[in-house]
């Protein structure tokens, strides 16, 4: 029984490694994944209002 302890215990900080890494990488992939979101929202604002002034300037 103390061998089955034993083993047990030892694998105990690499499955708390294993969970630190995962949250981790998840966060890490989550952000960038709302960055290029975000940022795929600016670019096509940008866009628009770059359009809209040359459709003005034609209109002029």
């Amino acid at each position: 029984m103390q061998d089955f302890l034993n083993a047990f215990l030892a694998t105990l900080p690499p499955i708390g490694m294993m969970f630190l890494v995962y949250f981790l990488f998840k966060s890490i992939i989550g952000a960038d994944a709302k960055e290029r979101k975000v940022r795929a929202e600016i670019e096509a604002e940008e866009r628009a209002k770059l359009a809209q002034k040359k459709e003005e300037t034609k209109a002029s």
